[in-house]
């Protein structure tokens, strides 16, 4: 895929938008949504996506979108290093397949790093959805805690 790809509706991000398929959510509003990587790189791997725009990457999106994205990636990143406590974290969004980008619906990462870690850029193994259950509650209730 490259940066000129055509949107596809039926990527996994579009699914879960619609409520086609499931994920592990941490926030939605009207126009933006956050939620568990399934195959998170570390302990607390959330994904943000806009809801209502139909854009592959950060060259399509519209800037209104984006500022809302990133409005909400900031409010939970704080949320996730006051509960999880990493040592550091890492905002990411890759652009095209050579650049990384595995589903083609703009999308915002927000990576704990956690000392002796590691930086792999993709997971290999899917986390067990007990865990990802547990986690879930924790950060939700922490974002409702957090003032926004």
């Amino acid at each position: 895929m490259s940066l000129t790809t055509t949107y596809d509706a039926q990527n996994i991000f579009a699914q879960i938008i619609r409520g086609e398929a499931p994920c592990y959510k941490l926030y939605e509003d009207d126009d933006v949504l956050a939620f568990l990587d399934l195959f998170p790189q570390s302990f607390g791997h959330t994904l943000v996506i806009p809801k209502r725009s139909a854009a592959c990457n950060i060259l399509d999106v519209d800037s209104e979108a984006l500022c809302q994205v990133m409005r909400v990636v900031q409010q939970l990143t704080r949320a996730i290093v006051a509960e999880l406590a990493p040592d550091g974290v890492q905002i990411a969004q890759f652009n095209g397949a050579p650049a990384g980008q595995t589903v083609f619906h703009i999308h915002m990462h927000i990576v704990p790093r956690y000392a002796g870690q590691g930086m792999a850029v993709h997971a290999a193994q899917k986390a067990e959805p007990a865990e990802l259950e547990r986690l879930q509650a924790r950060l939700r209730a922490r974002i409702e805690a957090e003032p926004s």
